[in-house]
């Protein structure tokens, strides 16, 4: 009976210090900070870091001839850019440091820090865009604390959400622009993916032997290599002892271009090895070279697959100890085709290059593309965008963006925090996604908001594709609005998606301006 009373005492003195703990996290909720003044006014030269960041080549950003002689009269900000300015900076050795004490997050953060919630990632942020921001202006914010949530057990880890509402506005005081941001503060390795990553097996190497070692040796260093015969030049796979043509036994190799079609596939459902995400996707992929062979594919959908889809290949390093031939979908190839027509085609041709710091000649042309309102549909699909995701992206977005996270520079402090790698901020997410929507509908559009969840992270070595399509058109006046649903996935599953709302420019029409 004394043990009986004993754990029951037990059992509500943690249940008191999770409820006072709770309510210490909640004191807040509802209150506003002091108003914080970003340290520099909006510059040229960071708008134009920013836009090197993420190969953004509007012209309304960076071109001073073409913004002066649109309808805002000079350079702009880019909408995406809008919590960059009053961004913390930067804080090392002795140099002047923001007072963050009076920002109402600030406890709350420091609370869950000292409790074990040191992992942090961003998980929803909303922007509303009210006025244009311009080089000169000196942005001001003031953040509330919208809501603290009760202990949630996540994927990545037990933590809790931590949501705030930040106004922005100008010098003279006016609303530019809002943004209502969503935080998890978690324990690292208390995740439901953290557990099922210390059971999950590694990949089985393939099988080789003196006959095969040299292919896989080769895709070790990125070549995809197909045997070829020295006698009569036949090329065939999988490798032999001798041709299969004409029984020489004097072989060799060539290094093949890696693309080719799919001939046909299969998809593995059931039963499943613990070391494969499924459904699995094996294809039989046909060679520019003219042979056959089996590999996985990826980037793709299983209802998106065809017969004869273009196919490039792609490489898996397994841990570090091997690495693997698939093969994705090739998009870029019909984008490109449908640019070269667009200066006497349809409107409806425009596509969206992914490639990073193109010559701004290309950049330019490609960016003063209009949409015409007439021909938008609800239904209609944006281009399709695989978006390479590199270490180089992931930190010199984050610099561009005045995240210094450690989170998305330094991998150990990564892995202290939860995470398998540095990571794609959320600024940075939010950035690619409008670089793409103005990229499709050209850069006189107006913004008015963005929506964006995060799910899966971006990693390097991850590819992101960005996809998306309009589910809404409505009239204001002589503008047309317009709301594309968007989806960016990345081989781990949804890294972003939401909603984005933009206003075309009056009397647009196709073709260039």
């Amino acid at each position: 009976m004394n043990r009986d009373l004993s754990q029951t005492n037990e059992t509500a003195e943690a249940d008191s210090e999770q409820t006072y703990f709770y309510n210490s996290l909640t004191s807040e909720v509802g209150s506003a900070g002091k108003i914080e003044v970003a340290r520099d006014s909006v510059s040229e030269p960071v708008i134009r870091s920013w836009c090197d960041a993420m190969s953004e080549s509007n012209p309304l950003y960076i071109d001073q001839d073409f913004a002066n002689d649109s309808k805002h009269g000079g350079i702009i900000a880019p909408p995406a850019m809008l919590q960059v300015w009053t961004m913390s900076g930067l804080h090392l050795g002795n140099q002047f440091q923001r007072n963050t004490e009076d920002s109402p997050s600030a406890g709350v953060y420091q609370l869950l820090d000292e409790a074990g919630f040191t992992g942090v990632v961003a998980t929803n942020a909303t922007y509303h865009y009210n006025e244009v921001i311009r080089p000169g202006d000196l942005i001001s914010a003031s953040q509330k604390l919208l809501d603290v949530s009760e202990e949630k057990t996540t994927a990545i880890g037990m933590g809790h959400f931590v949501t705030t509402e930040t106004i922005y506005s100008d010098a003279s005081g006016k609303q530019v622009g809002s943004m209502e941001f969503r935080v998890l503060k978690f324990r690292p390795g208390t995740g439901k993916k953290s557990e099922q990553s210390e059971i999950k097996p590694p990949r089985p190497k393939p099988a080789s032997n003196s006959s095969t070692d040299w292919f896989w040796d080769a895709c070790n260093i990125k070549e995809l290599r197909i045997q070829s015969c020295n006698e009569c030049t036949n090329l065939q796979h999988p490798p032999a002892v001798r041709c299969l043509s004409c029984g020489s036994v004097s072989l060799d190799s060539v290094i093949a271009t890696g693309k080719g079609t799919l001939h046909s596939w299969a998809i593995a459902h059931y039963p499943q090895v613990p070391a494969f995400d499924y459904p699995l996707i094996v294809g039989l992929v046909e060679l520019e070279e003219g042979v056959r062979l089996v590999s996985n594919v990826t980037n793709v959908e299983p209802e998106e697959l065809e017969i004869g889809m273009p196919l490039e290949v792609d490489w898996l390093n397994v841990d570090n100890e091997f690495t693997l031939h698939q093969f994705k979908p090739v998009h870029n190839e019909n984008q490109e085709a449908e640019f070269e027509n667009t200066e006497t085609g349809d409107s409806n041709d425009q596509t969206f290059d992914s490639g990073q710091n193109n010559p701004e000649t290309e950049s330019t042309q490609r960016q003063v593309l209009k949409l015409d309102p007439d021909n938008v549909q609800i239904g209609d699909e944006l281009p399709i965008s695989p978006v390479p995701v590199t270490t180089l992206l992931i930190v010199s977005t984050a610099l561009a963006t005045r995240d210094y996270q450690d989170v998305h520079h330094d991998p150990k402090a990564a892995q202290s925090k939860g995470m398998p790698d540095i990571f794609m901020n959320i600024l940075t997410s939010a950035g690619i996604v409008s670089r793409w929507i103005n990229d499709w509908a050209g850069p006189e559009i107006d913004w008015s908001s963005i929506e964006l969840r995060l799910g899966a992270p971006n990693h390097p070595d991850d590819t992101m594709t960005l996809s998306g399509s309009i589910t809404e058109k409505t009239q204001h006046g002589s503008q047309v609005s317009l709301n594309i649903a968007f989806l960016g996935k990345n081989d781990r599953g949804v890294h972003v998606s939401g909603n984005a709302k933009i206003l075309l420019p009056e009397n647009s029409k196709g073709g260039l301006k």
